[in-house]
This record gives C-alpha cells, structure tokens and sequence, in this order.
C-alpha cells in the first residue's frame, strides 16, 4: 500500500471502538494511546505509559482473568515488534475474547521517527498466523474496519489479530490522567475489584 493511500489513525480507532460497550481497551506506549484517549476517557482505558512490547502480553491476562469480557489491545508496528513473543503466547493459550490491533506507520514514533521492520521484510499478519493466531488479517480500508469492529464483542471466536496500516502524521498528543496506579484502580473498580 502506498503511503499516499494510508489510513488515518485516530479514524481508525474512534472507529473501533465507537461501540465498544464494555470492552476493555489497552494502549500500548505512545500513539496508541493517546489515540483511544482521542476517543473520549474511558473507566475501562488502560494506558499503557512506558511499558514498550507489554500491551500485548497485559492484554492476555486480563482477557484470561476476565473470559467474559472483551479485550482490545492497540499498539504500534514498534511495539508489537519489540513483543513478538507474546503472539506465540497468544497463539498458545487462544483467548476467544481477545483482540489486537496493530497501528503500522512503519516507523518507531515515539523515538524520532526511525524506519521500522514493517517497512520491509517483517509481515506482522504472517508472523500472528505463524504463532498460532488463525484469525489474522491486514486492514487497508475504512470500511474494513467498521466490519471488523462489530466482532469486538464476541467473546467466543478470537484470539483475533488486524494490522492497519496508518499514516505518519504527527497529530496532538491527547493525554488521559498518567497516574498509572489511578488508571489501574479505575479499571479494577470498573470490574468490580478493590483499589490496590
């Protein structure tokens, strides 16, 4: 896909999750998360701030901890790149309610804007499927997305992986509360757990 004809990213997130119910959704570190911020603040939000290569991996424990409830992880190629291993651990354990999204802009944002893997030889879609991930499909149009976004509630046919790619704009940092242990307590409170 050219670059010209990107997708834009905060499009693509307020699209997925514009009914997003009681889905649980995890930024992964940088734009991602100021993306699902974009969308509105959210009491099942978790941003992750300075936890580079985690979101998937937080992701599969709380889809395992809580199998009744959808979970969305959205991350970046750089990310997703940095915790390849935790798509084999994905792969393993099948979720039926999990769900990643991958921002692919090529590029490592958050660090000055280096070239990633994605922009060559790396093919996140192929490396998901390969780790066991059945569900695992690129995303190259608006309307792809809306009709991947209804199946987020379905806690019962995932794990499910997308990769998107998005344009390299430098958009507005939307920045949500960066208390990690408020961001937490929020969302335990949220599935009915006590503040730690």
């Amino acid at each position: 896909m050219s670059k010209a004809n990107r997708l834009d990213r905060r499009q693509v997130v307020s699209r997925l999750l514009a009914d997003r119910k009681d889905a649980i959704a995890i930024g992964g570190l940088g734009a991602s998360t100021y993306d699902i911020a974009a969308t509105g603040d959210h009491h099942r939000n978790l941003y992750l701030w300075g936890a580079m290569g985690g979101a998937v991996m937080i992701g599969l424990g709380l889809a395992l901890a809580q199998p009744k409830l959808p979970v969305v992880v959205i991350t970046g190629d750089g990310e997703m790149l940095m915790g390849l291993g935790s798509l084999a651990s994905v792969g393993l354990q099948q979720p039926k309610n999990l769900t990643i999204v991958v921002l692919d802009n090529e590029s490592y944002g958050e660090t000055g804007g280096q070239v990633s893997h994605t922009a060559a030889a790396a093919d996140l879609v192929s490396v998901a499927r390969a780790c066991g991930i059945a569900d695992s499909r690129p995303l190259t149009t608006l309307g792809e997305i809306e009709a991947f976004a209804k199946g987020l509630q379905d806690v019962s046919s995932g794990p499910r992986f997308a990769n998107v790619k998005v344009d390299g704009a430098n958009l507005d940092r939307v920045l949500s509360s960066r208390d990690g242990i408020f961001v937490l307590n929020r969302l335990r409170d949220a599935l009915g757990f006590k503040p730690i």
